[in-house]
């Protein structure tokens, strides 16, 4: 379908869901989404090839940099084009509604549901350190059932949900920040350059690291999804992300700080669960529960996020496709219920079939794809279109741009070498969706509304 099918042009409308979301509530919700299990895993794989601390910080500060990088060219598109979705809006805006269509399709269908499923089984998992006697799947279901309720009430409750739980995230893990420089005991590591960070920086260790650290800082485009709900979104916009993903950043870099002061490298040499490793060594026997405490409150605002933005997409899309005309319908505080529901839906059949991993990895590919082309979409239009409206103009052009572009296709050439098979199988599934749009765009087109109400 494209942008003159619907009558109203869907590529230029603005959603408003009668509550504005505030500046605060869209930093909150990238934060949220940015922080899940990736920063208290990763480190164990990382010091087995770099043993530095200065080259352990600067790798996750180098992460946190490209993130910003998309950060300023998401900003750019997302004033220009201020609608819900993500993706979905820009790559249709800057390229042919049919891209947007499979970015869109990708997200509203698993792009949100898996993420969703490997938190709420992540949070099951770490339960067992508080609740040994609960099985990780019910815990699961039932907390993704419960984040769902909330976003059924509305964007007020949701929004006061968001916040509490993000708020209550971060101070916990600045609690355990603070107590793992006072109470912990110093290793003997130093954060300051020295002989030989330079050859740990410049190694494959240090590229493949980075690769993994994007995964830990991915989500920093959160609030792009819910653009259409902000006020004024071409100023809150670029605060919000930019805001949210410098939080992020430092609490990352200081998270990793801790972990090599309080333990040392060889406890945490090939860990997987470096937090708990890190929570003993700094907190003695109840270290593994309180870390595992930490991780369920954080998961929560995690889950919280997804099940907020992606159901945004699917709204969208039903706002531009007739065939979809139903996830577009909004309650009377602003909910998207069906949309709600049927990503829902999704994630409890990811979590029974235990299939959600299956779907990350062939997702991966494509997601990263949809994002590498959204920033060359900015790099396209200051060509091809210089004289359209930019209130806010990415910061650092065109070399932060750049720079997130070289980033993401060396990520995505790891995993076509590392993982063809899950890439190009993920591909495939995206590129079917033509055919799904193509169906669609056959059929006969009523005028579309962006303030449907039940």
């Amino acid at each position: 379908m494209t942008a003159s099918d619907a009558g109203t042009a869907p590529w230029t409308g603005r959603l408003t869901g009668g509550s504005g979301i505030s500046v605060l509530v869209a930093t909150a919700i990238v934060v949220a989404d940015m922080i899940g299990v990736g920063v208290f895993t990763s480190l164990g794989f990382q010091v087995k090839d770099i043993p530095s601390g200065f080259s352990i910080l600067a790798l996750w500060t180098v992460g946190g940099i490209v993130a910003l990088c998309g950060v300023f060219s998401y900003s750019e598109l997302g004033a220009m084009f201020p609608r819900s979705s993500g993706e979905y809006n820009f790559l249709g805006r800057a390229y042919h509604p049919a891209f947007g269509f499979l970015a869109g399709w990708v997200s509203a269908t698993v792009g949100f549901a898996a993420p969703v499923a490997l938190a709420a089984m992540a949070f099951g998992e770490y339960a067992k350190s508080v609740m040994p006697e609960v099985p990780p799947i019910p815990l699961a279901i039932g907390v993704v059932w419960l984040v769902s309720i909330v976003q059924l009430t509305g964007v007020r409750h949701s929004s006061t949900f968001q916040l509490i739980s993000t708020i209550l995230k971060v101070v916990l893990i600045v609690a355990f920040l603070v107590a793992g420089f006072v109470v912990g005991t110093p290793q003997p590591i130093s954060f300051a350059p020295q002989a030989g960070d330079l050859a740990h920086i410049v190694s494959a260790p240090f590229a493949i690291g980075l690769v993994f650290v994007m995964y830990s800082f991915s989500g920093w485009n959160a609030a792009t999804y819910i653009i259409g709900e902000m006020n004024t979104p071409q100023q809150s916009l670029p605060r919000a992300l930019l805001t949210g993903t410098l939080i992020v950043l430092v609490l990352y870099v200081v998270l990793n700080a801790v972990f090599l002061y309080s333990t040392p490298i060889s406890a945490l040499a090939g860990q997987l669960d470096v937090a708990s490793v890190a929570g003993s060594a700094i907190f003695g026997g109840l270290g593994g529960r309180i870390v595992g405490a930490m991780i369920c409150v954080g998961l929560i605002s995690s889950i919280s996020a997804m099940m907020w933005i992606g159901p945004r997409v699917m709204m969208t899309m039903g706002e531009d496709i007739p065939a979809l005309r139903v996830f577009s319908k909004r309650s009377v505080r602003g909910a998207p219920a069906y949309a709600i529901l049927f990503q829902l839906a999704v994630a409890n059949l990811l979590l029974f079939t235990r299939s959600f991993e299956a779907v990350l990895d062939f997702i991966q590919f494509s997601l990263l794809f949809c994002s590498f082309f959204t920033v060359a979409g900015v790099i396209k239009l200051r060509i091809t279109d210089p004289d359209l409206p930019r209130p806010y103009r990415a910061w650092g052009y065109p070399f932060t741009p750049l720079l997130f572009l070289l980033v993401t296709a060396s990520m995505m050439y790891y995993l076509l070498t590392e993982r063809p098979v899950q890439s190009l199988s993920g591909m495939l599934v995206m590129l079917s969706g033509l055919l799904i749009y193509a169906i669609f765009r056959r059929r006969p087109v009523a005028a579309a509304t962006s303030h449907n109400r039940e």
